[in-house]
């Protein structure tokens, strides 16, 4: 990231804020951050960890896209943010063996939550269907697994991408003997 896009962030958040008349404290305490953090932010003085700007943004009542929609794209180097594996959190599903979860990034917004979650299926691995209020939609990074929704059963190899409606009864299932490694995204209703 160039230094004019890094000081992009910080000058937009505050002009945002200023023209909603809102007060740094306010946005901060919304945002779940300090107001010293959120102040060095708007100075330029620190970057904010994406988890912490979408909250800003979502703070500010902001989507994503209208608070990018004029960054600067015209430099050799395009905008972009890195989430490093080992900042990855581990977080726990319902009861099963063998399901590794990891939270990649998480942003709720006002009408929907997006969740970016990595997943490591071991073989054999077992848990009952579930059930999600909202869409998902996984890509198989690595291995061989089957899906079930409902009574259709899919057989999914690397590569292959499965969107669906997640209200429907499902569950992954590695019945080989390599851990398969799945990428999980998830467009929750608020």
């Amino acid at each position: 990231m160039q230094a004019d896009q890094l000081n992009y962030i910080g000058k937009r958040i505050k002009e945002i804020r200023l023209s909603k008349d809102l007060k740094l404290t306010e946005v901060a305490t919304t945002a779940g951050v300090s107001k010293g953090l959120l102040s060095r932010v708007e100075n330029g003085r620190t970057i904010p960890s994406l988890p912490v700007m979408f909250g800003i943004i979502s703070a500010l009542k902001e989507s994503p896209a209208t608070f990018f929609e004029n960054i600067n794209y015209n430099t050799n180097q395009p905008f972009y943010m890195l989430i490093k594996k080992e900042n990855y959190t581990p977080i726990l599903k319902e009861d099963s063996v063998g399901y590794h979860y990891f939270n990649i990034i998480s942003q709720s917004f006002k009408d929907i939550t997006f969740n970016a979650v990595l997943l490591s299926l071991e073989p054999d691995a077992k848990r009952d269907l579930v059930t999600t209020d909202g869409m998902e939609y996984i890509y198989l990074i690595d291995g061989e697994i089957e899906y079930r929704l409902n009574d259709i059963l899919i057989t999914m190899e690397q590569g292959d991408s499965l969107f669906f409606e997640g209200r429907v009864p499902h569950l992954k299932m590695n019945k080989t003997n390599k851990t398969a490694q799945i990428l999980v995204i998830y467009l929750l209703f608020n």
